[in-house]
């Protein structure tokens, strides 16, 4: 119950309205680190919600990232090796993704390697890089493309 109160009061606070449907696809996308993709979370959460279609499960994704609530992780390869689809995240501070170019597995960086990472970036190239494209950066995303090595 408790829970619920929070969700609604993000959604109130970013201007979202509040409907059963958009409060269980956050909390399916909240309590996973698998940056599922739209029809992951459909498959997630459909079996509770009668009647839920992907097109619902697409608007509301979209309807988050817009508000600020997630984030839409670009695609990175094939459909083929599971990369055609864009992931979503609900870890809406900045942080890096290791991506797996066999698999398509995308994973989170540590906060502590990803905060490393981040402060080599420095504020005046970012700043220099924003004047000379006439573009105002509000998030840098940084992906590790690799693979993962089996285990033993």
């Amino acid at each position: 119950m408790e829970k619920t109160k929070q969700i609604r009061s993000l959604f109130t606070q970013r201007g979202l309205r509040f409907t059963q449907q958009r409060r269980a696809i956050y909390e399916a996308l909240e309590a996973t680190k698998s940056h599922p993709t739209a029809d992951d979370l459909f498959h997630m959460v459909s079996p509770r919600l009668q009647g839920l279609s992907l097109a619902t499960v697409y608007n509301t994704l979209e309807a988050l990232c817009d508000a600020g609530l997630a984030l839409r992780l670009p695609s990175g390869g094939s459909a083929k090796r599971g990369g055609g689809s864009a992931r979503y995240d609900a870890t809406v501070e900045n942080h890096l993704h290791l991506r797996c170019s066999r698999t398509g597995v995308v994973a989170d960086v540590p906060k502590d390697f990803s905060s490393k990472l981040l402060e080599q970036i420095s504020p005046s190239v970012l700043r220099e890089l924003e004047h000379q494209m006439g573009f105002k950066i509000q998030l840098v995303q940084i992906e590790l493309v690799g693979q993962f090595h089996k285990a033993s």
